[in-house]
């Protein structure tokens, strides 16, 4: 019977030139593997059938060596490239049982402020605000495998301009992680984005939740969730958000999040509208004026909602006021909306900081939307309220 012993070649990031090697057996390879010379050129062996063109990063195979037996006069070895990234994919979608876990893929949420009050400016820089957050069905997909190189997490993603680095907050989360439990879990990363940046959707926050989330599930749930949403307030002030179960009334910075049932019914239909340009957060909140602010009581607000449902009335953000004069542009886009109304909507408002204008009640942005030159260019989703099950994390519509 003939002997066999597996060797496998990895390209971990973009930034490595070669790639790392890993062998048992004893047979010579080569002892490095550029990417600027083809795997054909170098891994020229009897036997190999159909070596790939190229290593890039990412990409795994293995190399699988048949020594022939101990009676036989031919003692050349065959080897055989085993080389499917395809496969590999698809490997993710399969979880092993949870104490053998090495690949997850996960639903990475956005969300909307129905309302967000900023009603003080802190010692610290920071303002308090009080508002009802709520996560919608636009999100994020994530896969997660374990990386067998434990120095260092390698991140990917299919949307340009996305650092990959420790200024994501995937990777800071990760960071996060391991410094609070100890675990020497590296990983390596895809991050499938759908959710537009700049947008006042939190999808960076509910990418850096989900990562928590994921790796805790990797460490069999070493921490609690409470343990989890207290720790990610050291990364963003949104994050802890993403581990109530949907729906909460977040005060302080953010970071104080009050689980509570949903107030608006789940099924009610929302278009998002995102221009090209963004809004910077901190240029909106140079411009904030506390005293042009509403002097409304949030509790009010959000007693009222729980109460008669959403009215455009009590969607009001205290940012919109800087964002548009920030961005003149979107304070256009928001008017127009509310000019072409016809009932479909029962509110029209700015999510965040911008620069998403979320109408409620209609899936279907307005027809100017489809017409002008103007808008041809900008974000449009439908979306809905969505909440999760305790132990459970977010689903995607449609998924289950």
């Amino acid at each position: 019977m003939a002997a066999a012993s597996l060797y496998s070649i990895h390209s971990c990031s973009s930034a490595s030139q070669n790639a790392h090697l890993s062998c048992r057996g004893n047979v010579s390879l080569p002892k490095k593997l550029s990417r600027r010379n083809s795997a054909s050129q170098q891994l020229k062996w009897k036997g190999w059938r159909n070596p790939p063109q190229k290593l890039g990063a990412g990409y795994l195979f293995a190399v699988r060596s048949m020594a022939a037996s101990s009676d036989s006069t031919n003692t050349s070895r065959q080897m055989e490239l085993i080389y499917d990234p395809m496969e590999r994919m698809e490997k993710f979608e399969q979880l092993g049982t949870s104490n053998d876990l090495s690949r997850l893929t996960l639903f990475s949420p956005s969300k909307i402020n129905v309302f967000l009050r900023i009603t003080d400016k802190r010692s610290d820089g920071f303002h308090d605000l009080a508002s009802l957050f709520h996560v919608i069905s636009l999100g994020d997909t994530i896969k997660f495998s374990l990386s067998p190189m434990n120095t260092k997490d390698c991140l990917s993603t299919n949307a340009p301009g996305v650092p990959l680095d420790e200024k994501n907050l995937i990777i800071k989360a990760l960071n996060l992680y391991r410094k609070k439990t100890g675990s020497k879990q590296f990983f390596w990363i895809h991050l499938d984005k759908r959710v537009p940046t700049g947008a006042g959707l939190g999808g960076g926050s509910g990418n850096a939740a989900t990562a928590l989330w994921a790796a805790n599930q990797f460490n069999n749930c070493l921490a609690s969730v409470e343990e989890l949403q207290e720790w990610s307030g050291e990364i963003g002030s949104d994050i802890p958000f993403f581990f109530s179960r949907g729906a909460a009334y977040c005060t302080s910075r953010g970071e104080v999040v009050q689980d509570i049932p949903p107030p608006i019914s789940l099924d009610t239909p929302m278009v998002l509208m995102k221009p090209q340009q963004e809004c910077s957060t901190a240029e909106v909140y140079k411009r904030f004026r506390l005293d042009k602010a509403s002097t409304v009581d949030p509790l009010w607000l959000l007693e009222e909602i729980s109460k008669s449902g959403i009215s455009q009335n009590l969607c009001i953000n205290d940012l919109e006021p800087p964002a548009f004069e920030v961005l003149p542009s979107l304070k256009k886009l928001k008017q127009r909306v509310l000019g072409a109304n016809r009932g479909q909507y029962d509110a029209v408002f700015m999510s965040g900081s911008g620069s998403t204008i979320v109408a409620l009640g209609d899936p279907e942005p307005p027809q100017f939307v489809y017409d002008d030159d103007e808008y041809s260019d900008m974000f449009i989703s439908d979306a809905y309220f969505l909440t999760r099950n305790d132990n459970e994390w977010f689903q995607e519509p449609g998924s289950v």
